[in-house]
């Protein structure tokens, strides 16, 4: 974050008054008082500020040094740090603080000193000496620096000069990124120097490549290191997480004979959001936290090793999910083996077979990244197919797609060279079709030419609908002999394990749903892409798993502390031997946990399987769960509010990147204090995904018939009904969120009113306007009461009965970071609790469990 002191500003000024040159000037703005505007008649000195109409942004000089001095536009609403988005004079320093900035009557901005020297100028002052009339310069709201001959004008054709047309180092919303071809000039933006403090031009810069279809791409030094992908006319294809927040921000992309640009705006005026490009290397976008008063990074790339640009190579695919990240493309092999199997993919792979360009095929692949589109053939007008039977015929035609998704697609973009950096997404990527020899390509992944499929198409009609029902047939038939005989054996499994009970869920294999027992062998292990651990290693670690190792116990078995040989510290998850956590439950958490890689969820290092033995080993959690901190009388009160607000927002952020911005749509579906750990500087990290499972990207709930999680954190119709969603996270959230904010748990909670618990007794305080009852009596008053409240009434919004009411994560993290983000009210909670007070899954107990909501009570009974 750019930062300075305003002293200097003070010190400077005395020894302007104090010096013993004097110089003619007009009349300068008045130090005591900032204005809105400048006119020719008056200067604006290295102590004044020219504010804009609202006072966001403010025009000033500044400096981190008291040698060098920049003029500069900033955000006027963090007093502390004064983020720095514009600068004019970054190429010349000034170091002279007897400088000033003027507007000449020609309509240009000048900074010059008391000799006349001219020290930066505006780029029109060698080109247009023309007398203006009454020219006037003003900062908008916008934070846009314009020069115009009215004081009102919002046109930007009237613009003489704006500072818009001159990014630095942040794209503020409005400005555009790309190109005028009217005029040959380009916008970009470029970091400053190593340093925060050097706002000369640095190594990083963020550029776009309008040939071919247009890309960004963000550079290091000549060097380019991540690139967006093509626009798709819903987003940039390397961008699948730029989700349009209608309500807020909204990204724009226009191409056309005139120019080509990204641009994005501000829908909710009370949201401050800001694209820059850090000294660092980073490429953010940062967005304002009023209540906090600082910037948070709400997106940033490269994020990741996929990232990188041209990490594969020619002819790969990058996966980070996958181990190692590089693949390459069906009916290709590694062109370096050595290199290859030493996980360095940068050579690309080379095909297996030679085209004949007569017979080839082409492979589908789906949800990718486009490969880079420098040198393509572009057609906007022709259909998919259309662009297959082109690219067919062309022999030099290596793949083609869609140029836009929407609307069912649209365009033509054809490759005729290597195809370089793809990279693979569960959601949100486009559908790619790579050339192959006929002999490299399955029938059912190829797309053949349209004339071949219609020819084909007359044949298999004639006795398709024949083949269809004998499937069906056949297929009926054998699924009810399965299902009898699963039952049987479930039966005869049952006499024999008494009590024990075997998971019915589906199985997670290799990212795809099945519910073939078979493939949960124990013994086929192989699959899990973890290291793995001797299990003498473990036994030594936790000194044979010592009491006095033992963290804490849950409903699958107990956790310690353990210390590896080379000091690193681990915390050791044994499942139980007669847990309801089977291997089914072990592999899932294995393969969920392994392709997760985020800053709020717990890192799983790796796992032992020995005989009837299952661990797992994660990082060390300092601070261990949330539970033992928050519902601990005494230790409760080291969690100050900003704190637990700092604990809900990771917790959020977490759950959004499960729910949205992960490989896999995951739900948690066991989200509760115990499930939340915390690291030395108290960050939350979610943790335990036995219970997890994986939607798939047109999927939006699921049914089961096994209840697992735990009462009190279970949404109503989970509870009742099995149905689960991300929207059964989102009211486990909620339930978090009151209990984070009052300390006390939602389930065992008892007021005067016996019928109510956490969330009633929340709900009808709320309601009587009393909400900020419900705070922790152990936080002192250094609280914000409106942070308290939004944080409240969020909570209140995420328990909704109805899962439709209930916003979604990415909607919450929005609500949680911004103070005048509008929220909705809150419609009543469901109020759904356990009758025992023993904290279980929910398939272990045989006991009926009752359920209340909204005063209707109902008795559930496991599933079998």
């Amino acid at each position: 974050m750019k930062s300075f002191s305003f002293n200097t500003f003070q010190t400077l000024f005395l020894f302007y008054l104090s010096t013993s040159t004097i110089f003619f000037s007009p009349p300068s703005i008045s130090a005591s008082s900032s204005s809105s505007t400048l006119t020719t008649t008056q200067i604006l000195k290295i102590n004044q500020t020219l504010l804009s109409p609202t006072g966001i942004f403010q025009l000033s000089f500044f400096s981190y040094n008291n040698l060098s001095w920049y003029l500069g536009i900033r955000y006027n609403i963090d007093h502390d740090n004064r983020t720095v988005v514009w600068v004019a004079n970054r190429k010349t320093p000034i170091q002279n603080p007897n400088t000033f900035l003027k507007l000449t009557d020609t309509g240009n901005l000048i900074i010059t000193d008391q000799s006349n020297k001219i020290i930066w100028a505006t780029e029109k002052i060698n080109k247009n000496s023309t007398l203006k009339k009454n020219p006037i310069l003003q900062i908008l709201d916008s934070g846009n620096l314009v020069i115009s001959e009215s004081p009102n004008e919002n046109d930007p054709t009237k613009f003489l000069w704006q500072s818009f047309d001159f990014p630095t180092d942040t794209l503020l919303p409005g400005m555009k990124l790309g190109w005028n071809f009217d005029t040959n000039t380009e916008k970009h933006i470029n970091s400053w120097k190593v340093t925060d403090q050097d706002p000369s031009i640095g190594d990083i810069s963020f550029k776009m490549h309008y040939h071919g279809v247009p890309e960004i791409f963000l550079w290091n030094k000549n060097r380019r290191v991540y690139r967006s992908g093509p626009w798709n006319g819903k987003r940039f294809s390397g961008v699948p997480e730029m989700q349009p927040f209608t309500d807020s921000i909204q990204f724009t992309f226009v191409q056309n004979d005139h120019e080509v640009y990204y641009t994005f705006s501000i829908v909710n005026e009370s949201l401050f959001s800001r694209l820059s490009v850090d000294s660092i290397g980073e490429l953010q976008r940062l967005t304002w936290i009023h209540s906090r008063k600082i910037w948070t990074k709400f997106w940033y790339a490269p994020k990741d090793q996929c990232d990188n640009y041209k990490e594969c190579g020619p002819f790969s695919i990058c996966d980070t999910n996958a181990s190692p990240v590089c693949n390459c493309i069906k009916g290709f092999h590694p062109k370096n083996h050595q290199a290859w199997n030493l996980r360095d993919g940068s050579d690309g792979c080379l095909r297996d077979n030679k085209l004949d360009c007569v017979s080839d095929r082409f492979l589908h692949l789906g949800n990718v990244k486009l490969p880079e589109t420098s040198s393509v053939f572009v057609n906007r007008s022709m259909t998919l197919l259309e662009c297959g039977d082109l690219c067919q015929k062309n022999c030099s035609c290596t793949g083609y797609a869609n140029i836009e998704i929407v609307n069912g697609g649209s365009g033509c973009v054809m490759w005729l060279d290597q195809l370089i950096d793809i990279r693979a997404y569960p959601v949100g990527g486009q559908d790619l079709f790579v050339r192959l020899a006929a002999s490299d390509v399955d029938d059912e992944v190829v797309r053949e030419s349209s004339d071949r499929k219609t020819a084909k198409a007359i044949g298999i009609m004639a006795g398709g609908a024949a083949v269809i029902f004998l499937a069906v047939g056949i297929c009926f038939l054998w699924r009810k002999k399965k299902l009898q005989f699963l039952l049987n054996l479930k039966g005869k499994s049952e006499k024999r394990a008494g009590s024990s009970e075997k998971s019915q869920d589906l199985l997670i294999t290799e990212g795809v749903f099945t519910s073939n027992r078979e493939q949960s062998s124990e013994t086929n292990m192989d699959d899990l892409e973890l290291p793995f651990f001797d299990f003498n290693t473990i036994i030594m670690a936790t000194n044979n798993f010592s009491e006095q190792n033992k963290l804490g116990q849950g409903g699958f078995g107990i956790v310690y502390k353990g210390r590896l040989l080379e000091g690193k510290e681990i915390a050791v998850k044994r499942l139980s031997k007669n847990s309801g956590q089977g291997v089914e439950e072990f592999k899932n958490e294995v393969k969920l946990i392994v392709k997760l890689q985020h800053r709020n969820l717990v890192r799983l290092l790796g796992c032992s399987f020995q005989m009837d033995e299952k661990v797992l080993v994660y990082e060390y959690m300092e601070n261990r769960s949330l539970d033992a901190i928050l519902f601990d009388k005494v230790r409760r009160s080291s969690l100050d509010w900003q704190t637990r607000f700092n604990i809900i927002s990771g917790i959020a952020r977490g759950l959004l990147y499960l729910h949205q911005d992960s490989r896999f749509r995951i739900i948690h579906r066991d989200l509760k204090a115990s499930n939340i750990l915390l690291d030395r500087e108290m960050n939350p990290k979610i943790s335990d995904f036995g219970m997890a499972r994986i939607f798939g990207t047109d999927q939006t709930e699921a049914n089961t018939v096994r209840v697992v999680g735990t009462y009190g954190y279970m949404s109503p119709e989970y509870a009742m009904d099995g149905i689960f969603s991300v929207k059964s996270d989102v009211f486990s959230f909620g339930v978090l969120v009151m209990e984070i904010i009052s300390g006390k748990k939602n389930r065992g909670f008892y007021s005067a009113n016996k019928e109510l618990n956490l969330l009633g007794h929340s709900w009808k305080l709320w309601k009587d306007g009393n909400a900020l009852e419900l705070i922790d009596s152990s936080i002192d008053n250094s609280y914000s009461h409106s942070e308290v409240l939004r944080c409240i009434q969020v909570g209140l919004l995420c328990v909704q009965e109805r899962a439709e009411d209930r916003p979604t994560m990415s909607s919450v993290v929005l609500m949680l970071s911004s103070e005048t983000a509008t929220i909705a009210e809150p419609k009543n909670p469901g109020f759904c609790l356990g009758s025992t007070p023993i904290e279980t899954d929910s398939s272990s107990s045989k006991k009926d469990e009752s359920c209340t909501v909204n005063q209707v009570t109902c008795t559930m009974v496991d599933g079998r």
